[in-house]
C-alpha cells in the first residue's frame, strides 16, 4: 500500500457568489473527490455535495463491514478490479441519488455535476471520471491527463479537429456527460500502477480554465502539496477566477507492495500504461 500526502483546497473565486464545488480527502481509505455542481437556486451545490457523500460513505461500507454482507450494485467487469468496480458502483448511485432529487423538487430541476476520483489499491491507483473536471499524473517529471473530458468540443475534436476549431467559445463547458442528468451514467476509468514519487492533481474545470498542464506541472514539482494548492488557486484568481476552484493533490510518499503487488505492477510496465474504459 501506499503512503500518500495530500492537500486540498476550494476557493469560490473572483466571480462567483457561493462554491458548488465540493472535495473529499480521506488518506486512511485512500480515496479522494471532486465534483462540480451545475444548477440555479443553490442545485449546484446539492448536487456536488451529494456526488460525493454518496461515494464515501458507500465505499467506507467496504472498509466497516464484513464485505460478503457489502451489496454490490452492477454486474462486475471482469476486466477491471473488484475495487474498481466498486468505485464505479458508488459513482453510479450517486447519480441516481441527483437524479432522484432532482426529478422530486422544481427548483432543482435539471441540476448534476461532474464527479473525478482516485482510489490506491494495493500496487495500482483507480481514476474514475464522469464530466470535465480533470485528473493530471505527474510520473518522472511529466504530466498526463488521466481522465476522460466529457464535453462537446473535446469530443468533437477526436472525431474532426478542424471543425471543432471552429465550435463556438460558449460549447467549450457543455458537457457531454454528467451526474444526474440522465437515472444512469457511464463513468470512464483507468487503472495504473502507481510509484513513489507520483503526484496526482485533481480538480475543478475552474483551475484548469485558468492554469495550463505545464504550469501545474511545475508548481507541483516545486511545493509541497498544501502549498501548491495554495498557490494555484492564488494563480487562478489573478486570472480572472470566472468560476469555483477546487484542488486535491496527492503524493505519493512511500509504497508498500506485496509480491503479488510487485509481479502486478510489472506486468503492467509490458501492457499499455492506461487502460480506458468509454
Amino acid at each position: 500500500m501506499a503512503v500518500i500526502e495530500s492537500a486540498g483546497i476550494t476557493d469560490v473565486g473572483k466571480k462567483r457568489k457561493g462554491n458548488e464545488d465540493a472535495l473529499y480527502i480521506d488518506d486512511e481509505q485512500m480515496l479522494y473527490v471532486v465534483s462540480d455542481g451545475m444548477g440555479g437556486h443553490q442545485a449546484g451545490e446539492v448536487a456536488s455535495m451529494l456526488v460525493v457523500e454518496t461515494i464515501r460513505d458507500y465505499m467506507k461500507r467496504f472498509k466497516q463491514e464484513d464485505e460478503a454482507n457489502v451489496e454490490e450494485l452492477v454486474e462486475a467487469d471482469e476486466s477491471l478490479s473488484k475495487e474498481a468496480n466498486r468505485l464505479i458502483s458508488g459513482i453510479r448511485l450517486a447519480n441516481q441519488g441527483v437524479h432522484h432529487v432532482a426529478q422530486s423538487k422544481e427548483s432543482y430541476r435539471g441540476m448534476g455535476a461532474t464527479v473525478s476520483a482516485v482510489y490506491f489499491t494495493d500496487g495500482e491507483l483507480i481514476a474514475v471520471n464522469v464530466g470535465d473536471s480533470p485528473i493530471y499524473l505527474i510520473h518522472n517529471g511529466q504530466i498526463e491527463l488521466l481522465s476522460v473530458t466529457h464535453n462537446v468540443i473535446t469530443e468533437q475534436a477526436a472525431i474532426d479537429p478542424e471543425a471543432a476549431r471552429n465550435i463556438g467559445a460558449q460549447f467549450k463547458h457543455m458537457l457531454t456527460r454528467a451526474m444526474g442528468i440522465e437515472e444512469t451514467v457511464k463513468p470512464d476509468v483507468s487503472e495504473i500502477p502507481y510509484f513513489k514519487g507520483d503526484k496526482l492533481v485533481i480538480s475543478s474545470d475552474g483551475l484548469s480554465d485558468k492554469v495550463p498542464p505545464e504550469e501545474i506541472l511545475e508548481i507541483v514539482k516545486q511545493e509541497k502539496p498544501e502549498r501548491a494548492c495554495q498557490k494555484l488557486v492564488d494563480l487562478a484568481n489573478a486570472r480572472g477566477g470566472d468560476d469555483n476552484i477546487t484542488i486535491i493533490i496527492l503524493n505519493v510518499k512511500s509504497v508498500k507492495q506485496n509480491v503479488g503487488g510487485v509481479i502486478g505492477a510489472l506486468s503492467k510496465l509490458f501492457t499499455p500504461f492506461k487502460r480506458i474504459f468509454n
